[in-house]
């Protein structure tokens, strides 16, 4: 990365002594870092630490994007926030605590829903992009613009115990599609379905700041055509290395990807917000009347065998996503999954295809487990 280096104050000089001793980095180094800036997208669990940590060693403007406001379930591993945040825009907050942490920094909140609208904008005003967010979608928007604007990349992701890191820098490595060919949002549960270890984001995100440092400053060795996984339950770190694909559709020989594009079955966070829901007691009265309302279980197949309710039609989410024209567009159509994430999207789709009856179990089948049917299998 070509940076012009910004001179040191005696103040800054001090906070960054440690870093100055260090050969690879010196007065140049944290002029360089002074002089970079850097884009967050989700002030989340990965986020959180990957914007104190570069906050904390000087980097010179960051930005942040988030739409959400904060819940109490995110204090468990967002680190940015305590319990007066609860309630407050993520942005607008991360930014007071970064600047608390170092007023020599400029932190930029974009409390917006990142898009294909007006994610060239935003991108035109930083060097480089951390992808921190929690949706499949995001992420391959994310990396199709780092491709296509010649930005790198710092891409990370959890689940349950794991967490995955790759890096992509333009012309010297595959990009996050050349490992991924095709999203597959659904298929793997997010944190609000399956759960994650509090502290997993913290050693992500860590990994995407270090990352980030070392591109800026140009030393060792990044993580191109390398994924790095890490698997805290066996404290273990592996690595798979891969190549560019020729077919590859945003940075292949011959790439249909010519412009960011929302991917099929791209949801904002407002068509989520304005899905209805219905309860577990409620559903089961609904069910029980004679004009009982269409019920569709949108989990993978090998889930919805394990156990399902019996008036349930299975078609996945991932089809949704593909196409939503099979679907009921008169009438209640009721979606349930697991605990009411995959279901909440599947309604918006068919909310956007013509059938205004959609509505979502709120809570899941985990809600129909604890509050009508303990003898559900799941």
């Amino acid at each position: 990365m070509l940076l012009t280096p910004m001179p040191l104050s005696a103040s800054e000089r001090e906070r960054y002594s440690r870093h100055l001793l260090l050969a690879e980095v010196g007065d140049a180094g944290q002029e360089k870092l002074k002089a970079a800036r850097v884009l967050i997208i989700g002030a989340g669990g990965l986020g959180s630490p990957a914007a104190l940590y570069l906050a904390a060693g000087g980097v010179g403007t960051l930005g942040l994007v988030d739409f959400d406001c904060l819940e109490e379930s995110n204090l468990q591993r967002q680190v940015l926030f305590d319990t007066a945040d609860i309630g407050a825009h993520k942005a607008q907050r991360a930014r007071a605590r970064l600047l608390a942490l170092n007023p020599h920094v400029q932190v930029v909140a974009h409390a917006l829903e990142l898009s294909a609208a007006n994610i060239e904008a935003l991108f035109g005003d930083y060097e480089l992009i951390i992808d921190g967010s929690d949706r499949v979608a995001t992420r391959y928007l994310v990396n199709d613009a780092c491709v296509l604007y010649a930005k790198p990349l710092v891409s990370a992701a959890i689940h349950r115990f794991e967490g995955q890191a790759m890096t992509y820098v333009p012309q010297r490595g595959p990009c996050y599609r050349c490992l991924f060919p095709t999203p597959a949002e659904g298929v793997v549960p997010s944190c609000a379905e399956a759960g994650v270890l509090g502290v997993l984001p913290g050693v992500m995100g860590s990994l995407q700041a270090t990352e980030a440092i070392k591109l800026i400053l140009g030393v060792g060795q990044p993580l191109l055509g390398r994924l790095l996984s890490y698997d805290a339950l066996a404290m273990s770190f592996d690595e798979f290395r891969f190549r560019r694909r020729a077919d590859c559709a945003v940075c292949g020989e011959q790439p249909t990807i010519l412009s960011p594009q929302d991917p099929p079955g791209f949801c904002t966070r407002e068509e989520l917000r304005r899905v209805p829901s219905i309860s577990a007691a409620h559903l089961s009265q609904r069910l029980a009347a004679a004009d009982a309302p269409s019920l569709i279980d949108v989990r993978e197949a090998d889930e919805f065998a394990l156990g399902h309710l019996p008036q349930a039609r299975n078609v996945p989410l991932s089809r949704i996503e593909r196409s939503a024209q099979d679907l009921p567009e008169s009438g209640d159509v009721i979606f349930v999954c697991r605990s009411g994430v995959r279901s909440r999207k599947a309604a918006a789709l068919a909310r956007r295809a013509g059938s205004s009856g959609a509505l979502q179990l709120e809570g899941g089948l985990l809600a129909w487990q604890a509050g009508v049917d303990p003898s559900l299998r799941l």
